[in-house]
């Protein structure tokens, strides 16, 4: 079973937790033994690109199911910081938002790179994106206060939750919503993130998903749910959910990287 360090709002509790996921596929899969491995050399040189790049806080994506056929490549994104090790040395943590398998509920975690990646890849491929140093350091003294951090945390999860929708939240949608949180002091609600996000410019990606599929989804899965989307969008194949590409775009377009480039670690 993982080590997890769940975020409880104000206590930061270490303790074991169900299998959780975001990103991937929720099937039983045997890990081998090559599969760790890859893991591992991804977490490394993930790392080795993060401390030469300067940066203090970036958004880190990994590919945790196929997502081509939609436009997607990377499926699930983290926010991750470096901090003092306690040996006199730097790490990194990634806080992020996972749902519990099988179920529709979710928490927020901090990990290591290593976990992160350690979570059934189905490439291995990591991407990340720095925002200005201002937003780096709002963020950071975000994702030091435990109380900040999952102030934006809504426990309800659905893999393709209305962008703009309060009923469910997806590990994406958590993420830049807390974004938004550290952005601008007056956040203090899911509404008032995503109306800053609008303000801002993002666009969330278009899935286009038959009735068929809609439907074999919410019959088959607990975390699969489409009630929240408009109906008009709904009932025409439109399903606007946040994913980690439409999140890359809106961070270059808006300007808010200072011009810094997505940087790609691959195996």
């Amino acid at each position: 079973m993982k080590i997890f360090l769940p975020l409880f709002l104000a206590a930061a509790i270490l303790g074991a937790a169900p299998a959780a996921q975001a990103g991937r596929s929720c099937e039983a899969r045997k890990t081998t033994p090559q599969a760790v491995e890859r893991a591992m050399t991804l977490a490394e040189k993930t790392l080795a690109s993060l401390n030469a790049s300067g940066e203090k806080v970036v958004l880190l994506a990994r590919a945790g199911q196929d997502l081509s056929k939609y436009g997607v490549r990377y499926s699930h994104l983290g926010l991750a910081y470096q901090l003092p090790d306690g040996q006199g040395g730097m790490t990194w943590r990634v806080v992020h938002k996972l749902n519990s398998c099988g179920t529709s509920d979710s928490a927020v975690y901090r990990q290591g790179l290593g976990e992160f990646f350690l979570d059934d890849l189905w490439r291995f491929e990591a991407a990340w994106v720095a925002p200005s140093p201002e937003a780096q350091a709002q963020l950071l003294a975000l994702l030091q206060d435990p109380a900040r951090l999952t102030a934006m945390h809504h426990k309800p999860y659905s893999i393709v939750s209305y962008a703009w929708g309060r009923k469910y939240q997806q590990s994406n949608q958590w993420a830049i919503e807390t974004m938004a949180a550290a952005a601008e002091p007056g956040v203090a609600t899911r509404d008032q993130a995503q109306a800053w996000l609008q303000f801002k410019g993002y666009e969330p990606t278009t899935l286009k998903l038959g009735p068929l599929t809609r439907l074999g989804g919410r019959m088959t899965a607990a975390n699969v749910a489409f009630d929240d989307h408009p109906n008009d969008k709904r009932f025409s194949d439109r399903i606007e959910t946040v994913t980690v590409d439409s999140v890359f775009a809106w961070l270059q377009r808006a300007r808010m990287t200072d011009g810094r480039p997505m940087m790609v670690v691959r195996l």
